[in-house]
């Protein structure tokens, strides 16, 4: 590497540490080695326009793969605009059929782009991309086209037939984020091992109970929920129907910038019940006046002052599984997400309530475990039961 180069590369891994709150900063060399100074401006700019961190976090780490595989299909860094034949080129690169591969040696990546993505840590994955991958990291790179003020190729109709017809003959189904729900009955079960009047348990039991009633908060909601997100409100009656049953505790939680609204909104969510009592359990036991709520507590049961992380909250949920005797591979942070809807929809609970305690801007997406809880409940498939 030329001096010159150096300073450059030296510069760019500064400017990214303005972004160390955001971006993946164990990674800030190997990203400032592959980004041009035109990449960093714009995700400075991205990020001083109020992305979602992790939407911003993920465009960071496409745009860098994106960037080496241009120097490696190419030689060249990546276009802007990128040309129409290049996108084909990705799709045939990551898109690919393995058995065709077998007999066909220069079907798919060539062999020296994908030892050269291997060599430089961006590509870990063997065989052919999953469509999902594909389609984020090509809505990421039209998201920075349109920030730069530019016109890109991904609304040429060659190329979405290209994409279309290559997941259509990809053998890979599409994953879920958990592939089973934490419903309720799930639910009580990882909650029956946070009985140990340990501080870890106290933890657990808020967090678990907290994310689940909230709407199945998203694990980096949980992450960076603030003390001062929370307020106390007037308790609530038990049954609305019954005005002597009494009253239960209630919360509510104003959330910030989420995937799929803005800080600014001040929307806002309600805890009732044993969900209050948990979380309250929780302050009271760590002691926490201020500033993050769940955090990270070491092998000798002490508290740190650091938050928790997304990832850790989705092994605490793992963790858990594995305590309770499910299986851990079978369910993530995600599966509180759609374990509420799910359970709401077997309640009876109205879908656009549910919305509303669950912050689910696409009623599509939402609707989609109701109709799974309806088949499941439903008669059409019971036909020879």
């Amino acid at each position: 590497m030329t001096d010159d180069a150096y300073v450059a590369e030296t510069a760019r891994a500064l400017a990214l540490d303005a972004l160390a709150a955001i971006l993946p900063m164990d990674r800030r060399d190997a990203l400032a080695a592959t980004l041009t100074d035109d990449d960093v401006a714009t995700l400075k700019h991205l990020a001083n326009e109020g992305i979602g961190d992790n939407s911003l976090r993920a465009l960071a780490s496409d745009l860098a793969y994106l960037e080496a595989w241009s120097l490696a299909a190419t030689g060249n860094p990546l276009p802007w605009p990128a040309p129409e034949a290049l996108a084909l080129k990705f799709v045939a690169h990551h898109l690919w059929d393995p058995e065709k591969r077998e007999a066909d040696a220069a079907h798919g990546m060539p062999a020296e782009v994908e030892d050269a993505l291997r060599g430089n840590g961006h590509l870990r994955s063997f065989g052919p991309h999953a469509p999902a991958t594909v389609k984020r990291r090509f809505a990421h790179w039209g998201t920075l086209h349109r920030w730069r003020g530019l016109d890109g190729p991904f609304a040429a109709p060659t190329l979405r037939a290209a994409l279309r017809l290559a997941v259509r003959a990809s053998a890979r189904p599409r994953g879920r984020k958990s592939q089973k729900a934490v419903t309720r009955d799930v639910l009580e079960q990882l909650l029956a091992v946070c009985d140990w009047n340990r501080l870890v348990d106290f933890r657990d039991k808020a967090l678990l109970l907290g994310a689940f009633a909230s709407g199945g908060r998203r694990r980096s909601e949980i992450a960076r929920l603030r003390l001062e997100q929370i307020t106390r409100e007037a308790p609530v009656p038990r049954d609305p129907q019954n005005p002597g049953a009494g009253t239960l505790p209630c919360l509510s939680i104003t959330l910030g910038r989420t995937k799929t609204g803005s800080a600014d909104e001040e929307t806002r969510v309600l805890l009732i019940g044993p969900p209050v009592e948990a979380l309250d359990a929780w302050i009271a036991k760590a002691g926490i006046e201020k500033g993050a709520v769940f955090r990270a507590i070491d092998r000798w049961g002490n508290l740190e002052d650091k938050a928790l992380t997304p990832q850790a909250v989705n092994l605490i949920v793992k963790r858990r599984c594995l305590q309770a005797g499910l299986d851990p591979y079978a369910f993530s942070a995600h599966g509180l997400r759609s374990g509420f809807l799910t359970e709401a929809a077997r309640r009876g609970v109205p879908l656009p309530e549910a919305m509303r305690q669950s912050q689910h801007r696409s009623v599509q997406q939402a609707a989609r475990y109701y109709n799974d809880a309806e088949a499941r409940l439903g008669a059409a498939a019971r036909l020879l039961v």
